[in-house]
Parts: C-alpha cells; structure tokens; sequence
C-alpha cells in the first residue's frame, strides 16, 4: 500500500506505486485536467512521476507560482523545438526561465530577424495546438554525450560531458525534439497557450566573451492571456518611463564613451539630486547619526584585512603609487571601521551611527550598465551602526520604521521585506552566520512585520534585509538594506571596552535607505514619469507674461518666490502664452503662473497646476502671500 498525505492532511490509500496524474485524476477529472506536476515532499516533478512510498503530495496547477515557472520552462523547450523545425542547421545550447519569462540560446549561421521571430512563435503555436506529449528519459551520461553528438549538437554534448562521469542525465521528449534538462515539465505542450517572443540579443557561450557569439531569444509566457497583456502592457508603460528618455528631453543628465557608467549631471538634474541628499542628511541628524566623510582610495592591504580583496577584487578599480598597491573604494565599510578605530571606545558609547554620502566605484561590466540605474561610479546614502549583540534588535525595528517613512515621503506605499541568506563564498563562521540570521529575523519579528526568506543571496560578510519598493507600474525595485556582520569589525581590530573593562569587538550594522542616489532617482523618474512631485521638481514654478506689459511684475513676482526659497524661472520670452504653457508643460512643471494686466492690475497670480497628463487646470487668482502659503504646503505634505 502507498499513503498519499494531501496537503488538507487528508489521506488517499493505493494498493501499488502511483503516478502524481493518477493521483490528480482520483481526486478529480477537473483537476486531472488541470495538473502541470506535482510536489512530492517537496520536491517538484512531473506528473509522470511514480510515487513508490508513502509521501507528502500537492498538485501543482498554473495558480500557482512554481506551475508558472513549468510553464515558462516548457515554453523555452517549445521554442527550441519551433526553431529546430525552421532552422534545421541551428544548434540548441540552454534556456532557462527568467523574471516574467524566458529564453534560449541558439549558434546559427545567420542572424535571426524579426520575420524569423514571427515565423518562430506561429510555429510555436501550431506545435502547441497538436497537443503532444513530453515525456522523460534517463540516460548514462557517456551514452547521451553520443547521442547528442549525433545529432551535431556539439554544445549541448559539451555540457553534457561536463557533468561527472558516474552520473546518470535526463532528457525530455516532444515529437522529434529532445533536449537536456533536469525538469519538470508540463505533461504535453497542449499546456502551453500564453507566449510571445520579445526580442533577440547577442550573449557568448558560457558568458565567456572569449567563446563564440550566439543568439539570444527572449520570450515571455504566462497562465492567462490577461495576465499577458498586463505585462505587455506594463512594458509599454515603462518604455515611456525610461528615465534615459526623460533625462535627454527635460535636460537632466547625460553619459558619453569617455566615461563609461558615469554620470554628468546638468543644473536641473543637479537640483533633484540636492533635494535627495538634503532631505537623507535631514533622516540622518533626526536619528542620531553623525556625518562622516573617509577618502576614496584605500590601499590593498587594508582591503586585503576587511575580506573585500578576495571576495570583490574582480569589481574593483586598482591603482598604484610608489610601488604600493590602492583601491578606488566599491563601498565604505572599512573606511567608516577606521574612524570607529581612532579613539577608545566604551560600551556608553554604544550604539555609535556614521552616515556617509560615500562616492563608491566598481567594475561593472560593460553590458550590465543601464543609464543612471547601473552604473560605474555612484553615492550611497550609507550608514554603519557600532553595536553589541543585544543592540541589534532595537537598531534594526528603529531602521525598519524609518525606512518605511522614507519609501512614505517619497510616494512608494508598497514595500515587500526579504532576508538574504549566507552565500556559498562568505567570511565567518557558521555559528556567526547563524546568529546574525536569528538576529534579522527576530528584528522582524518585533517590527510586526511579513518577509520571505532568499537562501544564498546575502553579502560576503553578512545576511541582510532587502526592501523592496512597488512603483506606479507595479515593478519591484529593490534599494534599502539593513545588514548584520559579525565578522569585518574583528577582521580590522575595532574594539571597545565593556563595563567590566574588557576589549569586546562591536557588531557592525550595514545600512541604507534609498542605496545609490543615482539609481534611485533613476526610479523615482520612471515612477513619476519625469513628472516629479513639487517638493522633488527641479523648477517649480515659472512665471510668465502675456504680452511684455507684464515683464516688471514677474520678475517682482520671482523675486518674491525665489526669496520665499522656491526653485523659479521667469519666461519672459515675445511668444504666445499658448506656446509658453505647452512648453513648460512638456518640462512638467508642476505650477506655471499666467501674468496678465488682470493680474499685475490686481496684484494676484493664477496658478496653472501640472496635472501629470500634460494639461492641467488653474487655482482661483489669489495673491502671491496666499500662492505662497498653498506651495508650501504643498511641499511640507510631500503629495
């Protein structure tokens, strides 16, 4: 007899070993038909998989996220399959599920074009109709290196044979496509009805720029055609968004090739960023933390020490002097541990908080930059808190709540919270690991908080907490962390003297809030669509006149804004007050005054409100006092 324990807790008896779809079909026809794979104690197969013992058993369906990632999967399979019946010559090499979709990599004599592309995904389409079944093998690894061989696919028979010779590999089948892949995958590619190719892109054979190019297909594949067209939607959006777009056009910022991920930032740009920094130098001071400012370059042996050397040189600039090796700085923990360790410390004077708008540098690969996003040279709002073990937990709930005013003032309301576990290439013991993990999550749990847990994506020296902010169009960015290191402060001799006068090494919290203010107002312009909040907005007002009767009074009307402390500009330029609006508009300014003699008669302003579509409407004519009063509240409530 097999028990299967159904995750109702309810259990189903079988007189012999039974398959994960026999299962669904005992509960089910609907279900049966529904079926993508199961999990199995926790594990994830195939419907076709024989359940030989008592188990744990769940169905897996398109509701739910691992049925999507089946899907996505199963999809790049059909891709590979369309391509091999066009393209015969092509040869196969991986393709793995990506966010919100996936790809394949194909090696072919010819670049692929959009009418390939089009070709391709009808063909995926008919083959999906056919309905065929997928069906699993297991094959020694010597004896499926020959059969690939075979077939001409050198690639796939070379990651074949990389695989250890004592093992066994499983391929599966559709028609006349079989591939390599661990699996599962769906029962037939009847399974498959949401898809759509996206675009092709180079990428080398195993990342190695030394290897061969080949050719990138991306698709996207989802349960539900709506939830498909949400996100092409949503692809849309974020098109309009890019903030490269809206930099060039309201004039903010540029790159160019002479400095690769660097940003020149222009007046306007400039002035966004300054409100950035000044209202975190604000969250700084209101929360106990003291400013500091380390140098840019460290040299290697300090680097070495702190663990950064072996773990991060790849990503780091070098330099040398007289015959001594230097870094340019990825990030300032060690440097902020050396202004810790230039004075005896007592446990009073515990916990100790510096915060740095620290320039960092690192070697982004050329590929991987994306505008202001991701870039070579950026600053951090980073802060590192010096506390004992029995601090973390008041640090962190005190981080977390004000992490999430910050997120709050800024206009971001959702905000998911995960922990990133211990790497596999970490400093530290286990022991260390496991109580700085504890730590986090007993933060969290104090916070009253939800989070999910991210096993092997904490940094080198320490586990962290991510946040991550859902923006207007529903993308997830991830900038605030918060993390716990046992390990750096004893690696760089930081010590203080405890109440029994006795050197104990500090807990060293690493925090920032917004990250890189480069990309973080990156973000915030694709959030806003370049149409920043007032309090945000690089120009806030401009005035402008009708005819040039009116140029006196608003330069008088600027001069009493611009001493009031308000960013304005005066538009005194001989054009048509229609052309000035429509302009100043498509700048997305978030107030525009219309100076005519009705105006400078009475001594009042009419206020143009940007109402982010590139219209707006207007205030009632009030004075300039009382237009004073409205922008200031305006900005104190941040909307």
């Amino acid at each position: 007899m097999v028990a299967i324990t159904l995750p109702d807790q309810s259990v189903r008896q079988f007189d012999k070993p039974v398959s994960v779809a026999e299962v669904a079909a005992s509960i089910g026809a609907g279900l049966a038909k529904a079926a993508l794979g199961g999990k199995v104690d926790g594990k994830l197969v195939d419907t076709s998989f024989v359940i030989e013992r008592d188990a744990a058993l769940a169905i897996v369906t398109d509701k739910d996220a691992d049925g999507l990632d089946m899907i996505r999967h199963s999809t790049a399979h059909l891709l590979a399959y369309a391509v091999k019946e066009l393209f015969p010559d092509a040869q196969v090499t991986i393709g793995p599920v990506i966010e919100n979709g996936f790809y394949y990599d194909f090696s072919y004599k010819r670049p692929f074009t959009p009418d390939d592309l089009a070709a391709i995904e009808k063909k995926m389409g008919e083959l999906a109709k056919r309905d065929i079944p997928v069906s699993r093998k297991v094959l020694p690894r010597d004896e499926a290196v020959a059969y690939f061989k075979g077939l001409g696919e050198d690639y796939k028979a070379e990651i074949i044979a990389s695989i250890p010779a004592n093992e066994d590999v499983s391929l599966y089948s559709e028609g006349d496509f079989t591939d390599l892949c661990r699996g599962p995958h769906v029962p037939s590619t009847g399974k498959l009805k949401v898809f759509k190719l996206m675009k092709v892109a180079g990428a080398y054979w195993r990342g190695d720029s030394k290897n061969e190019m080949l050719q990138r297909i991306y698709g996207t594949a989802w349960a539900k055609k709506e939830e498909q067209e949400a996100y092409l939607h949503m692809l849309e959006e974020a098109e309009k968004r890019d903030h490269r777009k809206i930099g060039k056009q309201l004039d903010l910022f540029h790159m160019q090739d002479e400095a690769p991920g660097m940003v020149f930032w222009h007046p306007k740009g400039w002035a966004i960023w300054q409100q950035v920094e000044q209202y975190m130098r604000t969250v700084y001071q209101d929360n106990g933390y003291q400013e500091i400012r380390c140098p840019q370059i460290l040299a290697r042996s300090l680097w070495e020490k702190s663990g950064h050397w072996e773990n991060y040189k790849d990503n780091m600039f070098t330099t040398e002097s007289e015959k001594h090796d230097f870094a340019i700085k990825p990030m300032n923990c060690p440097g902020h541990i050396q202004v810790f360790n230039s004075d005896l410390r007592s446990y009073r004077d515990l916990p100790l908080r510096y915060g740095e708008f620290g320039s960092c540098h690192r070697n982004e690969a050329s590929g991987a930059l994306h505008g202001i996003m991701r870039v070579r040279g950026f600053v951090q709002d980073d802060g590192h808190i010096f506390c004992t073990e029995e601090q973390i937990t008041d640090e962190c709930v005190a981080f977390n709540q004000l992490a999430l005013k910050v997120y709050d003032d800024f206009g971001f309301k959702d905000i998911a919270i995960k922990i990133a576990l211990r790497p596999e290439k970490r400093i530290g013991s286990d022991d260390t690991w496991d109580r700085a993990e504890n730590a986090l999550r007993d933060a969290l749990k104090a916070s009253n908080v939800e989070w999910t847990e991210l096993p092997g994506e904490g940094a080198f020296y320490g586990p962290k907490i991510e946040y991550h902010m859902k923006d207007s169009i529903g993308r997830s960015w991830q900038c605030g962390t918060m993390q716990v290191d046992f390990s750096m402060p004893g690696r760089l001799g930081a010590e203080y003297v405890d109440d029994h006068s006795a050197r104990q090494t500090p807990v060293m919290l690493h925090r920032a809030i917004v990250g890189s203010l480069e990309r973080f107002i990156g973000i915030l312009i694709e959030n806003h669509a370049g149409s920043l909040p007032a309090w945000l907005a690089p120009v806030q007002v401009v005035a402008m006149n009708v005819t040039e009767h009116q140029a006196e009074y608003v330069n008088q009307v600027v001069a009493g804004l611009k001493a009031a402390g308000f960013r304005v500009q005066a538009d005194l330029r001989n054009e048509k007050i229609s052309y000035k609006i429509r302009e100043h508009s498509l700048q997305k300014v978030p107030f525009q005054l219309v100076l005519g003699d009705k105006e400078m008669q009475a001594g009042t302003v009419t206020a143009r409100i940007r109402d982010g579509k590139g219209g707006g409407e207007n205030l009632p004519a009030m004075s300039l006092d009382a237009f004073i009063s409205h922008l200031k509240a305006e900005i104190a409530a941040k909307r």
